[in-house]
């Protein structure tokens, strides 16, 4: 699921800030069927986009601009705790930049990168049909309201499958576009790894994300929560916290090489105020 100058900036609030007016419903199960067509469909024939991303934590706050390449995501940090970046570390980002540009094992790693992500995210959409039991829960804002759980009929082989299959939730559709708004889910039991010994992840851990529509095809996320708790092995604690606000969201070229994605990256982007990221900020999952 993959962010023009000012009025495209706006663009996409307008698009993707309620959901299209509702149709009748189809069933649930052949409802998630034809979103993840369209996921799949769509994600195979993206655009490429530039946007920024602000990242928090209990402790600081950061943005980053990023511009997505045909090999992989570029990104350069522009702010810190709500402040720019001295020369020192405006230097270490160009310099980071100019050696992704001259090392071609890095390249190589990062378009490796790239392409495990892709195939990532499309495992992870063909397991929803499958893997979790859909009710439908109404229409709220013009999108289809369901409520997921796990399929106990599902068995799933992987990692990847098993943290997902343990998830229980609720999902938002657009019902015109039929695509994914709203997505919410929580682990309700650990997950274990080796018979625990390997490793555990923490009943209680969830995510949420939010996506807008940015064109005609493309949809991308716009707001992303997980807090994802447990240990690995010999006890070592590990954990994921993401707080993620997007937006700016402006189309660039077509499969960018990696230096047209620096050197595009490096011009200034329209500047968002803090009223803005505030505005976008999450609530909470109870």
């Amino acid at each position: 699921m993959r962010v023009q100058w000012s009025v495209a900036g706006i663009l996409p609030l307008v698009l993707g800030a309620l959901c299209a007016p509702a149709q009748p419903q189809l069933p649930a199960a052949q409802l998630v069927r034809e979103v993840v067509y369209n996921e799949l469909h769509d994600h195979q024939s993206h655009g490429y986009w530039r946007y920024w991303v602000e990242q928090h934590t209990a402790k600081e706050t950061w943005r980053e601009e990023q511009v997505e390449t045909a090999d992989g995501l570029l990104k350069r940090l522009v702010l810190e705790n709500g402040r720019a970046l001295d020369t020192a570390s405006l230097q270490n980002e160009q310099a980071r930049l100019d050696h992704l540009l001259n090392s071609p094992q890095e390249q190589t790693q990062r378009h490796q990168e790239y392409i495990d992500d892709e195939k990532r995210i499309g495992r992870i959409l063909a397991l929803l049909p499958n893997a979790f039991i859909y009710e439908d829960a109404g229409q709220e804002n013009g999108c289809y309201h369901l409520r997921y759980r796990p399929n106990p009929a599902y068995p799933p082989h992987s990692i990847e499958a098993r943290i997902f299959h343990a998830m229980s939730g609720e999902v938002w559709i657009d019902a015109s576009f039929k695509h994914v708004v709203r997505l919410e889910g929580r682990l309700q039991e650990n997950v274990d790894f080796g018979f625990g010994i390997l490793g555990r992840l923490y009943k209680g851990g969830w995510f949420r994300l939010e996506r807008i529509r940015v064109s005609a095809t493309d949809w991308k996320t716009e707001k992303l929560e997980v807090h994802i708790g447990g240990r690995a092995m010999l006890f070592k604690s590990i954990a994921r916290e993401t707080s993620e606000v997007r937006g700016g969201f402006a189309p660039v070229p077509t499969r960018l090489s990696l230096a047209q994605g620096v050197s595009l990256l490096l011009q200034p982007q329209s500047p968002v105020t803090t009223a803005e990221i505030k505005s976008a900020a999450f609530v909470p999952l109870r």
